[in-house]
Order: C-alpha cells, then structure tokens, then sequence
C-alpha cells in the first residue's frame, strides 16, 4: 500500500450543497480526518446538530461532559458530510444517510435500492480519540482503521498489557525492546494495527480477540515502519497469522501505518490488491 498526501484545511460546511468527488478509485483509500480543539464556533457545532438523525442528537447529547459531546458530535457530522460528498448520484443530503451495523456492530450505509439505480462500492470505517476524528473510505475493499495518540498514557505495564491481550510473539517482540519509550511506542503502534485488522474484517474484538492472531512484520529495507507524510513510502509489508486457522496465514490483509501531525498513528487495514494508495484529507 502507498500514500500520497493531499491536504485541505477548510472544514466541513454546514450546507447540505457539498463539493462533489470522485469515489476513491480500486486502489486508492481516502482518510479524512479533523481535530476537535480546530472546531471553536459554537454556531458551527450547532449546525452540525441539525445534520444527525434523532436517534444520534439524542446518543450525543447522552454523552457525559462537553469534550465527549463535541467528539461524538464530530464523529457524525463527518462520516455523513464525508460519504455525501462522493458522486454516488446527482446529490446526497447527509440528512438523507441512514444507516445499518451488522451482526457484530459495524457500521455501513443503508441504501436505498430501487430498479434505477445500484449501489455503489463504498465501503467506510470510522475512529475517534477526544483530539482526532478519522474516516476512510474505499471503493471496493473492506476497511478498517484505528486511531491512537503517539503519548496515549497506559495505565498498567506496557509487558504486562501484552502479556494478558496480545499474543505470544508479539509479547516476545516487545519483551526484547529494552528503552521504555520505545517500547511504549511499538505497543501503541501494535495495538493501533490489530484495532484495524479485527474492524476489516468486522467481527469485533468478540470475534477476534486479539490473542488469537499475531501480525508478523517481513523483513523489509526500510527501518521505519511509519508513512511519511512529506513523502512516498511502501507501507508494512505484514502477514497475519491467525490461531484458529493454523493451516493458514491470512495474506489476503495489508496494512499502512501513519503518523499524523506529529501527534497521532492511523493504521488502516484493507484486503490485498484492492488498495495500494492512501490519500489524507484534513477536514
């Protein structure tokens, strides 16, 4: 999987007229994402208010403190303007998007099928911490993507954690990190990835707990294993090897690693083939 930077600062408008874009192509994943301490206009978050279903005004508002609130508030305002604004026919309403989860809560859009008109490829996963809202979207390819702050506190020990949820070799790879830093960052960055891997293939952690399945990292010429945004990287080259099918390693995954801003990790997860680009949006 490659990346190429494309950034636009403006944020999303309140006007349900958005600027129409081309799905992404087969092998392209679009990730947009916005800052919620950018957002300050309390006018422009009630706008926001006014695009939700019922259902969600009153999810949000159940929200207990304001940060929560605004995050949740964000998280809904973007995936319905980010999916409306895709040329999926002459124009979307984000009011209009309903929605549907499946069997093990993942979200996706409900469309409305008629004689006329087919749905289109869209496959979209959210993530969210109290400072970044993320979205990513394919054309054709299942998606996940997961996203944690690069100093998330983690309030046991980092070999302890990996001992209880992550698996045998992937705790032994840890183990052999001596520099405390450096061995928070990996873990982070382990986590980040396994978050995406189980919401790709959108069972939840039910049903794929983490210790069931280890990413191995092939060796590579590269030493960073992050995307660069000032440049052009192939992401990590990452076989899964999951417990419950010893027989068989689950190549058909690829996973890209991204550092955004400086202050967060975006890892997300698509089938093999489908997607060798991603391109950032910062709303």
């Amino acid at each position: 999987m490659r990346m190429q930077s494309s950034f636009c600062r403006k944020l999303f408008t309140s006007s349900p007229h958005l600027t129409p874009i081309q799905l992404p192509s087969p092998n392209e994943t679009h990730l947009w994402y916005v800052k919620p301490n950018e957002v300050k206009s309390e006018a422009l978050l009630e706008k926001y208010m006014e695009i939700l279903s019922p259902t969600e005004k009153e999810n949000v508002l159940r929200m207990a403190g304001d940060e929560h609130k605004k995050t949740a508030l964000l998280s809904r305002t973007l995936v319905r303007t980010t999916i409306a604004r895709y040329q999926i026919s002459s124009h979307v309403d984000p009011r209009s998007l309903k929605f549907r989860k499946n069997n093990y809560g993942k979200p996706e859009v409900e469309w409305q099928h008629s004689d006329h008109w087919q749905s289109p490829p869209l496959h979209f996963n959210m993530s969210h911490t109290n400072s970044l809202v993320a979205c990513g979207v394919t054309g054709g390819s299942p998606i996940g993507i997961d996203v944690e702050e690069k100093q998330r506190a983690v309030k046991n020990n980092i070999l302890s954690l990996a001992r209880r949820y992550l698996s045998g070799p992937e705790f032994e790879f840890l183990s052999s990190i001596n520099d405390s830093e450096a061995q928070h960052q990996e873990f982070i960055k382990l986590w980040t990835m396994k978050e995406a891997y189980v919401k790709a293939l959108g069972v939840g952690f039910s049903g794929s707990p983490f210790k069931t399945f280890t990413l191995r990292f092939r060796p590579s010429s590269e030493r960073s294993s992050l995307v660069n945004l000032n440049s052009d990287y192939k992401a990590l080259e990452t076989a899964v090897d999951q417990q419950d099918h010893p027989q068989k390693i689950m190549s058909c995954w690829q996973f890209a690693l991204i550092e955004l801003d400086g202050s967060h990790y975006a890892a997300i997860c698509t089938k093999k083939g489908c997607v060798t680009e991603v391109k950032l949006v910062n709303q």
